[in-house]
């Protein structure tokens, strides 16, 4: 698969539910969605930066939202939805999948920020398209089958200093 060059042309779909659960969980910390932005793109030409949140009425959102922003992400809001017998579920799975199959007639690199392993078969069907595919995310709750799946994978445990706020 094609290696990182200048001109390559990358979206970058971030499942922040994912990410941000992890880090609270792992480092009690949040991310740094700034630096995060910077190590995916890599000097190389950012096409669609999407990062995929979910509205839960908490007082600060809103300003993470228009924070994302400023970084220069593109924020897919969704609310959560609370079911009757009082549980509560929202997630972006097939919101990021569609976006990507969608995006990938106009990119060469898709990076990936989730551990979530039902996005590995997203990563096989857009390598077999030509679009290279790069994951970012925790090791320690990321599914073996996203890693193998993806032509490259960081850990932003690793570098918690550079991801973490």
């Amino acid at each position: 698969m094609t290696e990182i060059h200048p001109g390559q042309r990358v979206a970058v779909l971030v499942d922040a539910q994912n990410l941000y659960h992890t880090a609270q969980s792992i480092h009690s910390r949040n991310i740094d969605y700034s630096a995060l932005l910077d190590k995916a793109v890599q000097d190389r030409e950012l096409t669609r930066a999407i990062a995929y949140v979910i509205r839960a009425d908490s007082p600060e959102e809103e300003s993470f939202f228009e924070a994302l922003i400023d970084i220069g992400f593109e924020p897919k809001i969704k609310d959560i939805k609370t079911f009757s017998d009082g549980t509560k579920k929202a997630d972006w799975d097939v919101g990021m999948s569609l976006d990507a199959v969608t995006l990938a007639n106009h990119i060469d690199t898709l990076v990936l920020c989730t551990g979530d392993g039902d996005f590995s078969r997203l990563c096989s069907h857009l390598r077999h398209e030509g679009v290279r595919v790069e994951v970012m995310a925790f090791e320690s709750s990321t599914a073996e089958e996203l890693i193998d799946a993806a032509d490259s994978f960081i850990d932003l445990g690793e570098r918690h200093e550079t991801f973490l706020l």
